[in-house]
């Protein structure tokens, strides 16, 4: 565990350096009069922004509907005894 944390740490930089680069390229790309880039960058972080709370919501309702069939079914069998 404690490996994995270390080696995270060592790759921070590289992170922070493609950021960097992602940004200066939209910068000039919308400097430059052509939005169309940085608006397609910007959807897709939407879009995994998204992602996982939609199957987070998903997980759950199905949970939520499994457990109430499986509740209806044991209150079935308390009742008839």
């Amino acid at each position: 565990m404690l490996v994995i944390v270390v080696l995270m740490l060592l790759n921070i930089q590289d992170l922070f350096a493609q950021c960097a680069m992602c940004r200066t390229q939209l910068e000039n790309n919308v400097s430059n009069g052509d939005p169309g880039i940085a608006a397609g960058i910007n959807t897709g972080i939407l879009y995994l922004l998204v992602m996982p709370y939609l199957a987070i919501i998903t997980l759950g309702y199905f949970w939520y509907k499994s457990s109430r069939k499986n509740g209806g079914e044991l209150n079935k069998g308390i009742a008839t005894r």
